[in-house]
C-alpha cells in the first residue's frame, strides 16, 4: 500500500519533508500559498534598471552544507560558492574585525583575543559533523555525543552580554555581537549566546557559502527532486481550513503554529491550541535591496572580500540597538546585515552593477519606511555609496508579511528566539514536531533548530512521521 502526505508549504523545512518523504516511497502533494515556491529561500530579479539577482530572504548557509536534509542534491544543480572572507564587522575606529572559515586565521586577527577564540571554536568547530546531529534538533533529548554537547552547550546558556564580557578587544567584542544578533532577541536574556555560537562554529568548519545561482538553486533542486520521485506541488493553493486538505495519512505544516491552530481549530488537543495561539512573533526586518555601481566604496578594503556585513558599530552598540528593538523602540542606528552574495558568486552581478542586499533589525509591524536609514547606515561605513547607487528596492514588515504568512509582522523567523522556545519549541512535549493530532506534524523554522536553508526541521518531522506509520503498520 502506498501511503499519502500533504505538505503546507513550500519554504525549504516543508520541501525537505517532502523530499524525505518521497524518499520512502510516499506520495506526496505540496501545496503553496503563494504564486511562486521558496517561502524565504527565494531568489528574483529586484530592479527595473538592472538584471541583478537578489535573495529574498536566506541568503548564507553555514547550516546547509552537508545537511542530510539536501543531500544528493547535487545531482539536481545545486552548488556552493564560498566568499573569501565570511564575515566583517567594521569599526568606526578600528580595522574591520574579520571572520574567516579558519578558526586560527580568525583568531589571528583578533590580537590579545586569539587564545579566547581559539578555545571557543577550534575544538567543536573540527568535530562539527560529529556534533551536527545533536545541535540541529531539538535541545531536549538523549545526546549521541553527550560530552560534546556539554562542550558546546555549555556556555549556549550564557546570555551574550554576559559572553561579550570573555573578550578583551573591540573587534572581538563586535565580531560576536553581530553574529549573536542574528537571534533578533535581547542579549541580556540568558540562551542569546546560542544562535551565535551554533552559527560561528557550523561556518568554522563550512563556511558561509551562497548557493550558486542564487538562494533559489536550493528550492529548485529539492522541488526537481520531490516531482522525479512522483510528488506534485501546487501554487496558489492556500490551506485556510480543515476542509482545504485533501485526505491523507500525513500532513505536514511548514507553516507559523497560528496558521496551523487556524486551520485546524478544535482538531488539535486544547493545550496545543493554547501554545501555538499564543506563539510569539519576534522583531521585524526592513530590508533594501541596493543595485550599485561597483566596486561598493568601503572604507576598509578587507570588506569587500566578505560575503557577510554586520553593520552595528561596537559590541555595545549592538547590544543597545537589539535591546531597543526588543522593547518596540526603533534604535537611531539599527543593526543591519549587507549581503554581498556576487562576492562568492560573481553570476550575481550585472556586468558592473552589483546587488547589495541589506535589512535592518525593527520593531515588530513597523510602518514607517526606513530606506534612508538603511542606507545612512551603509554610507557610514561605505562613504559615497549613494553616489554609485542605481536603484533601491525596500520591503517593509508588511510586505514581507504580505508575501508569507509565517512572517507575521516581518518576523522572518517564525517567532521569538525566547527562551522557552530554544528550550521547548512551539509547545512543551516529549517532540516539538508533534502537533498532538496523529499524523499531523509542524516542521516550520517555529520548530528546532529553527530558521535557516538546512531543512532540519523538515527532515526531522519526517522521519518521525515514517516511524508514526511503521510503528501504526507493526500493531
Amino acid at each position: 500500500m502506498t501511503h499519502t502526505a500533504i505538505v503546507v508549504g513550500s519554504g525549504p523545512n516543508g520541501l525537505a519533508a517532502a523530499l524525505a518523504l518521497s524518499r520512502a516511497g510516499v506520495r506526496v502533494t505540496v501545496l503553496e500559498a503563494e504564486a511562486v515556491i521558496g517561502g524565504g529561500t527565494r531568489s528574483h530579479r529586484a530592479f527595473t534598471d538592472s538584471d541583478a539577482l537578489v535573495d529574498h530572504c536566506a541568503g548564507f548557509h553555514p547550516m546547509a552544507v552537508g545537511s542530510p536534509a539536501l543531500d544528493g542534491l547535487d545531482a539536481y544543480g545545486l552548488r556552493w560558492s564560498w566568499p573569501e572572507i565570511d564575515c566583517a564587522h567594521p569599526l568606526v575606529d578600528d580595522r574591520a574585525a574579520l571572520l574567516h572559515r579558519s578558526v586560527e586565521r580568525t583568531a589571528v586577527g583578533l590580537g590579545r583575543d586569539r587564545a579566547r577564540w581559539r578555545a571557543l571554536f577550534a575544538h567543536t568547530s573540527n568535530r562539527y559533523p560529529d556534533l551536527a546531529d545533536d545541535i540541529l534538533g531539538p535541545v531536549v533529548h538523549r545526546p549521541h555525543r553527550p560530552l560534546m554537547l556539554a562542550r558546546f552547550g555549555a556556555p549556549t546558556a550564557l546570555p551574550a552580554a554576559a559572553l561579550l564580557r570573555a573578550f578583551a578587544t573591540p573587534r572581538a567584542r563586535a565580531l560576536f555581537a553581530g553574529v549573536a544578533a542574528h537571534a533578533m532577541r535581547p542579549m541580556t536574556e540568558i540562551f542569546s549566546s546560542a544562535i551565535g555560537l551554533g552559527i560561528i562554529t557550523a561556518g568554522h568548519h563550512n563556511g558561509w557559502p551562497v548557493a550558486h545561482g542564487g538562494t533559489s538553486a536550493i528550492t529548485s533542486a529539492m522541488a526537481d527532486a520531490v516531482v522525479d520521485l512522483g510528488g506534485s506541488i501546487h501554487t496558489e493553493s492556500p490551506v485556510l481550513s480543515f476542509g482545504d486538505l485533501p485526505p491523507s495519512d500525513i500532513v505536514v505544516f511548514d507553516t507559523s503554529p497560528a496558521v496551523v491552530e487556524s486551520v485546524l481549530a478544535e482538531r488539535l488537543p486544547p493545550r496545543t491550541r493554547k501554545f501555538y495561539r499564543d506563539h510569539t512573533p519576534g522583531a521585524g526586518a526592513f530590508k533594501v535591496d541596493i543595485a550599485v555601481r561597483g566596486p561598493v566604496p568601503w572604507s576598509d578594503p578587507d570588506v569587500t572580500r566578505a560575503g557577510t556585513v554586520h553593520l552595528g558599530g561596537s559590541a555595545s552598540e549592538v547590544v543597545a540597538s537589539e535591546a531597543a528593538v526588543a522593547d518596540g523602540r526603533m534604535p537611531e542606528r539599527p543593526f543591519v546585515l549587507v549581503g554581498q552574495q556576487f562576492v562568492a558568486d560573481p553570476s550575481r552581478s550585472d556586468g558592473d552593477i552589483v546587488p547589495l542586499y541589506a535589512y535592518a533589525h525593527v520593531p515588530r509591524g513597523w510602518r514607517e519606511d526606513l530606506t534612508e536609514v538603511v542606507l545612512d547606515r551603509i554610507e557610514q561605513f561605505a562613504p559615497g555609496l549613494r553616489a554609485r547607487i542605481v536603484q533601491t528596492v525596500s520591503t517593509g514588515p508588511e510586505q514581507f508579511h504580505g508575501g508569507n504568512a509565517n512572517f507575521a509582522g516581518g518576523d522572518i523567523l517564525t517567532g521569538a528566539n525566547t527562551p522557552r522556545r530554544l528550550l521547548l519549541g512551539p509547545r512543551p512535549g516529549r517532540n516539538p514536531y508533534r502537533t498532538g493530532r496523529r499524523f499531523t506534524y509542524l516542521c516550520s523554522a517555529a520548530t528546532p533548530p529553527g530558521p535557516g536553508a538546512h531543512g532540519m526541521a523538515g527532515y526531522r518531522a519526517a522521519q518521525l512521521a515514517l516511524r508514526d506509520l511503521h510503528h501504526r503498520a507493526d500493531h
